[in-house]
């Protein structure tokens, strides 16, 4: 009995261990974005409890530009996502049916390619994109966004395919139904969890990327990473209360979706962890 309450209370702090540890840093930040400047570092005003909307005012008024930016990042974000997603799950779905020396090369190539910091891979890409006129474009942006995670991405989406039993494929395939109805039809609707969990990883990760955003983007496809550096940056100092306002509305979207899709986000890491 005693060891059942022991075991049982050990499990209660390691939960709530986790949560601060997890939830921490969020909540420290959006609080923080609704303090008065003085108080957010303040030891003697701490438990100052007066809420103030001021630091919005100012990062609005400061950086007009905010806003636009978030939606150029939710324009890459969705269009990245999109077709990461349907890449993906097309060269999942060829992976898992198909066996051969030359996609078993390509899926280690492609994991290979991975694993290369994106910072030698953006810098030789920055004069053909000159070339290409596709600087400083949403386009550029969904393109590199999407090509890094088509790997990892294929690999999960296999690992989804290969749950769904090839002889829905054979009995498809008796019944009439093509290569592209089987896929379609009975391959598609089965795999919707597996594109749902890969495309929030895609998302959350376009969402928050800053180094090909800052290499390849200048004025109109500038993101909002980008923004929330320059206030780093400002030359008057940092101005925390706008720092953790910006934040704050950039944790938003980001959390909404996770929360919303957290059994797709489960589904997905267990199906990686299982047989990735």
């Amino acid at each position: 009995m005693k060891s059942d309450l022991r075991a049982t209370l050990l499990r209660s702090l390691a939960i709530v261990m986790l949560g601060i540890w997890s939830l921490g840093p969020i909540l420290l930040i959006v609080l923080s974005s609704f303090r008065p400047e003085r108080d957010i570092f303040s030891p003697a005003r701490r438990f100052n409890l007066d809420v103030t909307f001021d630091n919005y005012t100012q990062l609005f008024a400061a950086f007009p530009q905010f806003l636009p930016n978030m939606g150029n990042s939710l324009i890459v974000a969705l269009g990245a996502t999109a077709l990461a997603v349907t890449t993906s799950t097309l060269a999942g779905y060829v992976y898992s049916r198909q066996r051969g020396r030359l996609l078993a090369a390509s899926a280690f190539f492609a994991i290979l390619v991975r694993l290369v910091p994106p910072i030698v891979v953006s810098l030789p890409l920055f004069p053909i994109a000159d070339a290409l006129k596709l600087s400083d474009t949403h386009i550029l942006l969904i393109v590199l966004y999407s090509a890094f995670w088509v790997s990892m991405l294929s690999v999960m989406m296999k690992v989804f395919i290969d749950q769904i039993p090839p002889t829905l494929d054979e009995a498809a395939r008796v019944d009439g139904a093509s290569t592209t109805q089987t896929f379609l039809r009975i391959v598609l609707p089965l795999a919707t969890a597996g594109m749902i969990a890969g495309g929030i990883f895609v998302f959350v990760y376009a969402w928050n990327e800053y180094l090909f955003a800052f290499i390849f983007s200048s004025t109109r496809a500038v993101t909002a990473p980008l923004i929330v550096s320059n206030i780093m940056d400002s030359v008057a100092g940092t101005q925390w209360g706008v720092l953790f306002a910006a934040a704050t509305l950039q944790l938003t979207p980001v959390l909404a979706l996770v929360i919303f899709f957290q059994k797709f986000l489960v589904a997905g890491l267990m199906a990686g962890s299982v047989k990735g």
